[in-house]
């Protein structure tokens, strides 16, 4: 017997008419096990490429549920945000109109693969029901005093026209169009996230089952540093600048003071300098630089003199004050103090400006220094010219060094992060409003929970001009203040959509909760997930707000876990030609032209077997007659055991004995590779064998 495609449909219609894959979340007397596959933006229909994650995803609930497990295996649509809105704007249609429309042709396209879902429980960031615990969400990390509004510059995309966050710039243009992004101030909404730095910072150490590079991004972008912040003294001034450093062991070596263009002295600096209007000038021509373009190492450092000195509390020496385009006031004060003998960045700046070099640390202890610096020496050491403290090791340097300067009033420890608060204001449409009214009495005032959802208004125009469509709402706009019933203005940002993305995972347990965000019993019965799968671009952004939100909840008693995903699995991309799929290369294969020709299980076999599914992986339509093949094969043997007896064990043959043994050790050889890393490939390919 051939595999006949005509198959699929009868099974995935038993399927749905049995509830395989419902799951009574009530039902506690057996085993759990929640695998989660990330839902999609539903801003285009799927293709190859795309299909991975959910064959992986199919391929554990299944196994699962022989292995008597009850599975929960929902999935919704993340509706929400700027990748449906750009592609409704392209069409020329509402997003609403767009979103949905996706939405019923990607759910056509997932059912038409096989991949089972419990679609009782489907979610969708997009609707009332669902946004309207977003925004209690926000309101309850308000009152907490977690979500603040302040005077911030941003990443501003002028083609896509709103802000972006830190991580949706990706070496200095949006990750959506590619733009090249600016800076801008604006008036944004934040989520507090650092106050829970240290926590998701060490608790990526009970996150055993996730992949060490995840986990390694991780603690990178938290980027936590001890140090010293010091004081140096402005010559001629009673003022300070704070400099944080990870080295006060190289202080002696400090030639210069670098701020950035927006530290809180400058203008102070600058105000009596003869140089004012080419200083200015620089300035400005600094903001225009993407902030996470300065951030590289490649990226041309440039800076400018001050005129103004200050003195190093270590050796009264007097160094010079420039602004650099190198120095972030993301990162520590906002002032740097630069050692070049020891610093790639400051080494690199100093040339180019004939500042001095002094070496301080040398590799070894009784090493004979050379007067000349040819190259910079950025590990630890022993300390040369520096004093009493020289001949000490880093380490000890580092120690002895701090405690004096604490005891001289000179500086202090310190602990710096990079990461920074999340920005979640958007200046679009497609989102979901921000509970809050100004209202001239009372200021800012939070919307009253039994006021939610504050719903998102129908407009006509949603074409992006840097401020809200819902700015043009005048129905919208006006409103009542919750606190004193006075005239109030509405918000009129929308939020990021990685806040509806922060929780969904939750919502799946109780979707139709209307009084909470989701039952919390059932939800500490579920969570956390047994298994979550997705692409590793998701490593910083989504990952760790959903991690800031779990915790959150947890803090204020509505879930009793601290991580909401156990075991995380990254697929490898599937690509096309040494490409990642997409129209504008020409190289993306359709799911529907397979399934057509070949059938859902032809496309589903050959995606687990072509190759470790953590790598990328090329297509080859070659491939796709193989698993058809070998699929028949497996339908042939069944076909045939039906005119065979039943074997009894203790007649069997010398051929059917080696044939019962070597199917015990393969049972066990694709059970550890299930077990393992999802070896699927290596699991397939001993049942080929077989």
């Amino acid at each position: 017997m051939r595999y006949d495609k005509k198959i699929d449909k009868k099974w995935q219609d038993y399927w749905e008419k049995e509830g395989i894959f419902s799951v009574d979340v009530k039902n506690k007397n057996r085993s759990k096990y929640y695998c989660l596959v990330m839902f999609p933006y539903p801003s285009s229909e799927l293709h190859v490429g795309h299909a991975r994650n959910y064959v992986i995803g199919d391929a554990v609930t299944r196994y699962k549920m022989m292995q008597g497990y009850n599975v929960l295996s929902p999935m919704g649509w993340d509706a929400f945000g700027l990748p449906a809105e750009n592609q409704a704007i392209k069409h020329k249609i509402h997003p609403r109109e767009w979103t949905f429309k996706n939405i019923t042709r990607i759910k056509s396209q997932l059912n038409s693969w096989g991949i089972g879902y419990d679609w009782q429980r489907e979610v969708t960031t997009c609707i009332p029901d669902y946004y309207k615990w977003t925004q209690w969400i926000f309101l309850k990390l308000y009152e907490k005093g977690l979500a603040y509004r302040k005077d911030a510059l941003a990443n501003w995309c002028p083609s896509c026209k709103t802000v972006l966050a830190n991580e949706q710039v990706i070496s200095g243009s949006c990750e959506r169009c590619g733009t090249t992004v600016e800076q801008k101030k604006l008036k944004q909404w934040f989520f507090k996230i650092t106050d829970y730095a240290d926590r998701l910072l060490d608790d990526i150490d009970k996150l055993g089952d996730w992949p060490e590079r995840v986990k390694i991004m991780q603690r990178n972008w938290i980027g936590k540093s001890d140090g010293v912040e010091i004081n140096f003294n402005l010559k001629g001034s009673d003022k300070k600048i704070k400099c944080f450093t990870t080295r006060v062991d190289t202080i002696f070596g400090a030639t210069f003071i670098a701020l950035s263009w927006n530290h809180y002295l400058v203008n102070e600096l600058i105000a009596e300098s003869p140089n004012k209007d080419k200083i200015k000038a620089f300035v400005e021509e600094v903001k225009k630089q993407p902030l996470s373009a300065r951030m590289t190492d490649s990226f041309e450092k440039i800076g400018i003199f001050t005129g103004k000195y200050a003195i190093n509390p270590m050796n009264n020496e007097m160094i010079p004050i420039w602004i650099a385009n190198y120095i972030l006031a993301e990162y520590g004060t906002g002032a740097i103090m630069c050692v070049p003998a020891h610093d790639g960045r400051d080494f690199e700046f100093a040339r180019k400006y004939n500042l001095p070099v002094i070496k301080v640390i040398q590799r070894d202890k009784d090493a004979i220094s050379k007067k000349e610096i040819e190259e910079v020496y950025e590990e630890e050491g022993f300390l040369i010219n520096s004093g009493e403290f020289n001949g000490l090791s880093s380490a000890d340097a580092k120690e002895r060094i701090a405690s004096y300067m604490e005891k001289y009033n000179m500086g202090k420890r310190a602990v710096n992060y990079k990461l920074r608060d999340w920005l979640i204001s958007r200046q679009r449409y497609w989102g979901a409003p921000i509970p809050m009214v100004y209202c001239d009495k009372c200021g800012e005032v939070a919307v009253k929970k039994e006021d939610l959802p504050v719903l998102l208004p129908e407009v006509k125009e949603f074409l992006p001009t840097g401020q809200s469509p819902l700015t043009y709402i005048k129905d919208f706009i006006e409103t009542t203040c919750p606190n004193c019933g006075g005239k109030a203005r509405r918000e009129t940002d929308t939020m990021d959509t990685f806040v509806d993305s922060s929780w969904y995972f939750l919502r799946y347990i109780s979707p139709k909760s209307n009084d909470v965000p989701f039952i919390s019993e059932d939800v500490n019965h579920w969570l956390p997930v047994d298994q979550y799968i997705g692409g590793v671009e998701h490593a910083i952004l989504h990952l760790m707000y959903a991690r800031f939100i779990n915790k959150f909840l947890k803090d204020i008693g509505l879930i009793n876990f601290s991580e909401p995903f156990a075991r995380l699995f990254t697929q490898g991309m599937i690509v096309k030609e040494g490409a990642k799929m997409s129209k504008s290369k020409g190289n993306v294969v359709s799911p529907d032209y397979i399934i057509d020709k070949y059938g859902a299980d032809t496309m589903r076999l050959y995606i687990l077997f072509m190759g470790p599914p953590y790598k990328d992986a090329e297509w080859q339509d070659e491939g796709l007659g193989g698993s058809w093949r070998f699929i028949s094969r497996v339908l042939r043997l069944i076909d045939m055991l039906e005119e065979y007896p039943d074997s009894q064990r203790d007649k069997l043959s010398n051929s059917e004995e080696v044939l019962l043994k070597k199917m015990h050790s393969t049972i066990k050889e694709v059970t550890s590779d299930l077990e393992g890393n999802f070896q699927f490939n290596t699991a397939i390919s001993r049942i080929m064998e077989l």
